[in-house]
């Protein structure tokens, strides 16, 4: 049971896969789906963020490394685990894109100027959860008809059992595949703690304070999909009701091991907090 709880918590997160970005060759890639999903109509989840980075000593070159959710005009909020290793890199956001491989005209591109981790975050011990970040914008985004604020759940809200919402990304189409060029939907059924929790789903490897969603063998978060939305509609809004944290290896869609989620209604007040402390004035 050790083995496998490293198997899961190490080689079975979804960590960002590290494609290039703004090269004409890749243009010309295939347009290959995500794990049981469909492409997006463009600009339909305009809270989406690519999260991407370069190196110090090169930074005319950016890779898409993991998703987020632009939820203020200075602030993301993404997965801890995509930005718990910054040395030697440099981050930034992209807001509004559909193609990661085109220039779409609607794209806006903010650098990183401060990373804040949730404290309990432990990298060795992803299963335990706290996987959530904030990332502050250099500049405010603003509205510019593609970009628009991500709702937040209720405090503590729970979705219930069998709700359908969307994961969106740009995460591997398949297992070992590469990225998508254009963002992917697909609808995940959440499945309650009780259920997740199970021996036979993912035991006690699932904490309350996240969320279970898919699990029927087909549809899958993937690599590259982490720190990315988990969209619901309640209260009558489009939400996000979590960050993709991590999923089961090799296969990301593997029956009964639906992807998992940080579940965003546990860390309000944690969200909050940070917001109103580091918000420049």
């Amino acid at each position: 049971m050790f083995k496998h709880m490293i198997l899961l918590a190490c080689l079975g997160a979804i960590y960002g896969s590290q494609a290039p970005l703004n090269l004409a060759v890749h243009n010309e890639r295939k347009m290959e789906r995500v794990v049981g999903g469909n492409n997006a109509i463009p600009h339909t989840w305009p809270w989406q963020v690519s999260l991407q980075f370069s190196y110090e000593y090169d930074d005319a070159y950016f890779y898409h490394t993991c998703g987020g959710t632009i939820i203020h005009s200075t602030w993301v909020m993404t997965a801890a685990h995509c930005v718990d290793s910054p040395q030697g890199k440099v981050y930034r956001v992209v807001l509004g894109d559909h193609n990661l491989f085109e220039n779409d005209g609607s794209e806006m591109i903010i650098p990183v100027d401060k990373i804040i981790v949730h404290e309990l975050w432990n990298p060795t011990q992803l299963v335990k959860g706290n996987d959530i970040a904030m990332l502050r914008l250099k500049t405010p985004a603003y509205d510019n008809g593609y970009v628009k604020l991500g709702n937040l759940p209720a405090y503590d809200e729970i979705i219930p059992h069998n709700q359908g919402c969307y994961i969106t990304g740009w995460g591997l189409t398949q297992s070992g595949g590469s990225i998508a060029a254009v963002l992917q939907e697909a609808i995940l059924p959440v499945v309650e703690y009780p259920i997740c929790s199970r021996d036979d789903w993912w035991s006690h490897f699932a904490k309350n304070t996240m969320v279970c969603a898919g699990g029927d063998g087909f549809t899958a978060g993937c690599q590259g999909d982490s720190g990315g939305p988990l969209n619901c509609f309640s209260l009558g809004a489009w939400r996000v009701h979590g960050i993709v944290s991590f999923g089961p290896a090799p296969y990301c869609n593997t029956f009964r091991k639906p992807t998992v989620f940080t579940r965003v209604s546990a860390f309000m007040d944690w969200i909050y907090y940070v917001i109103d402390q580091n918000t420049q004035m």
